[in-house]
């Protein structure tokens, strides 16, 4: 019997492959090591092959597409409710495969090099702001033992710096002085690290015509232009705008029931990275919006009616759905009288 899908649950060493035939009987179950995962692939006619989009996904995905079949991925939420009783590498490849036929599943975009590339970027640059953080808390955690505190702001961090390397300041005792000195060491290292990433990733905004274009938006720089377009590999694949916002999470959760419309806090799926620089975007254009209303009096409105933090969510869903038709439609933003 002919193989026509087949659902592979990816792992580091050992994969278990499930296929079935065009009636959906059952005609293969097997694991396999890594090494010999191509070599057996490559080996049967091309078929439909559906597998999760986890850690390495995109790299099998082009490999196996690469001999000639259909590589679908889906996000593992979602094959989740097709696993049947117990948790196991067979009932999950089984599953995989089970979902990967269904006619209303959402399957996720296969990413190029290049676009993994600049997320892994992305997320190195997150996680040095994320250890830069942490050592800025230590120090200023240490600092205030000894009665020394500045205001919040990673731009007031210079007092603190200013205060450890000043010998003469008294205020600490020597042994202290030694030591956060080292916190501080680590901060300009960390600091220097995240500054290259920035002059990369400013640079490649500035040689992608996408990113240009996305960075013509006010309240979408370049790190952000350059985050859309590395994490959103088919904008066409959103029916509308609206589709791509609540994608990143910034619509409201609904709980809905018996005819009555119950709307909750935004729903905080999809890439938390984008949201959090959408939601950074649209702050900074509300600081703008605070200082000269006139300039805006569509958001000026919307200050005038709502919360801050609810209105820098509404601007940045608005912001999301400016950046999907751009890389829908093409073009640049054009500024216009209310926004």
């Amino acid at each position: 019997m002919e193989i026509t899908t087949i659902g592979l649950d990816l792992a580091k060493n050992v994969f278990q492959v499930h296929g079935v035939d065009a009636e959906g009987r059952v005609v293969l179950r097997r694991k396999l090591r890594r090494s010999d995962l191509i070599t057996f692939i490559g080996s049967i006619p091309p078929v439909l092959i559906g597998m999760e989009a986890c850690g390495g996904a995109h790299f099998w995905a082009r490999e196996l597409a690469a001999l000639g079949h259909e590589v679908r991925l889906m996000p593992p939420a979602y094959v989740k409710p097709y696993v049947k009783r117990g948790k196991t590498d067979a009932a999950d490849a089984e599953a995989i495969c089970e979902a990967v036929t269904r006619p209303t599943m959402r399957f996720a975009s296969i990413k190029t090099v290049a676009q993994q590339s600049a997320g892994v970027e992305l997320k190195v640059r997150q996680l040095l702001i994320r250890q830069r953080t942490r050592t800025v808390n230590a120090l200023r955690g240490h600092l205030a033992e000894f009665g020394i505190v500045a205001a919040k702001g990673i731009g007031r961090l210079d007092e603190l710096v200013a205060i450890v390397r000043d010998a003469s300041d008294r205020r600490l005792p020597d042994a202290v002085r030694d030591v956060l000195q080292d916190l501080t060491q680590e901060i300009d290292g960390l600091n220097d690290r995240i500054r290259r990433i920035d002059r990369r990733l400013v640079k490649h905004c500035r040689e992608d015509e996408t990113a240009r274009r996305l960075a013509s938006i006010p309240g979408v720089g370049p790190i952000t232009a350059c985050a859309l377009q590395a994490m959103v590999t088919a904008p066409k694949s959103f029916r509308s705008s609206r589709h791509f916002a609540a994608w990143i999470g910034l619509t409201p959760r609904a709980n809905s029931s018996g005819g009555k419309e119950r709307l909750g806090p935004i729903s905080k799926q999809g890439n938390t990275m984008l949201r959090s620089f959408l939601v950074l975007g649209a702050i900074a254009r509300l600081r703008n919006v605070r200082s000269s209303p006139e300039r805006d009096g569509w958001m000026s409105a919307l200050l005038a009616r709502r919360p801050y933090k609810v209105a820098a969510v509404a601007v940045a869903n608005k912001l999301a759905r400016i950046a999907w038709a751009l890389m829908v439609r093409g073009g640049i933003y054009r500024e216009t009288a209310t926004s």
